[in-house]
């Protein structure tokens, strides 16, 4: 797993703009992240609309970022490629490898970073 930090495509200054669902992406990750106290929650959509959320798993033996635990939700109710995904964390910035996995399902794909205070901060294409 790749400490590397993946640049956003588009700055925090901008004004990132999100339609209805991807806006319920970023919710959904701010809920689950509220709720298990993590330090993220991610949300994914996969090509049918439906939803997968999940939080950063931090076990003594798997670690995993909350976007990577929420693609493998996914994968594991058989889906087959993402529409969106969503991020909310304190961090500035998402890992490489958290863009990787989402680009293994689609390229392309809207990857929004969002603050804890739900507003997004970097919109990046997987």
């Amino acid at each position: 797993m790749s400490d590397d930090l993946w640049p956003p495509a588009q700055a925090a200054s901008a004004q990132i703009e999100l339609g209805a669902e991807d806006a319920k992406l970023v919710t959904l990750g701010r809920s689950a992240r509220a709720r298990n106290d993590s330090a993220e929650g991610a949300a994914v959509r996969d090509d049918t609309g439906r939803t997968y959320v999940a939080t950063t798993v931090a076990l003594p033996s798997l670690r995993l970022s909350a976007l990577r635990a929420a693609i493998v939700m996914a994968v594991a109710s058989g889906a087959r490629a993402l529409e969106a995904a969503a991020v909310v964390s304190a961090s500035g910035m998402l890992a490489a490898d958290d863009i990787a996995a989402v680009a293994d399902l689609a390229s392309g794909v809207p990857v929004f970073l969002a603050g804890p205070d739900g507003v997004p901060r970097t919109r990046t294409l997987s």
